[in-house]
């Protein structure tokens, strides 16, 4: 084939790439990728032997680190928080004195009785702290450095 190696390549890839849309498994796609890399070392002018060995490479590693990586992002579904446990992680204002017992917050536009999270922390009004749980109508807080 001689020139015309990364053709050969290119063409590879692109049926690996169809087979990967039937499969949906990202196995063959991590295949054309390597097919990819050998095209592209076909294209700067490497010998046939290198090429194979740039797409084998290049193939076992999308299949041993990318591979992973994006079946765990595709198969972890979104957290969907609604209600209460939404309000969790979200950043708040004490408008007076958060102890272990009372205090209150301002939490999305609302004010919210509150209490610490670390019984033996005092937060003064005007800091900003953040939501750890929400117990009843209780924001439950501890201050945040931002």
């Amino acid at each position: 084939m001689g020139d015309y190696d990364w053709a050969a390549w290119l063409g590879l890839a692109v049926v690996l790439g169809v087979i990967e849309v039937t499969t949906l498994d990202l196995t063959f796609l991590m295949l054309a990728a390597g097919a990819l890399a050998g095209a592209g070392a076909a294209g700067v002018g490497a010998p046939f032997l290198l090429q194979a060995v740039v797409a084998i490479v290049a193939a076992v590693g999308m299949l041993a680190v990318a591979r992973p990586v994006a079946l765990r992002h595709l198969r972890t579904p979104a957290a969907i928080r609604t209600g209460t446990a939404a309000l969790v992680g979200s950043p708040a204002l004490a408008i007076e004195r958060v102890d272990a017992n009372s205090g209150q917050v301002k939490l999305k536009g609302e004010v919210w009785s509150a209490r610490t999270y670390d019984p033996s922390m005092v937060i003064e009004a005007g800091r900003n702290v953040e939501v750890v749980q929400i117990d009843g109508a209780t924001a439950v807080v501890y201050e945040s450095e931002l």
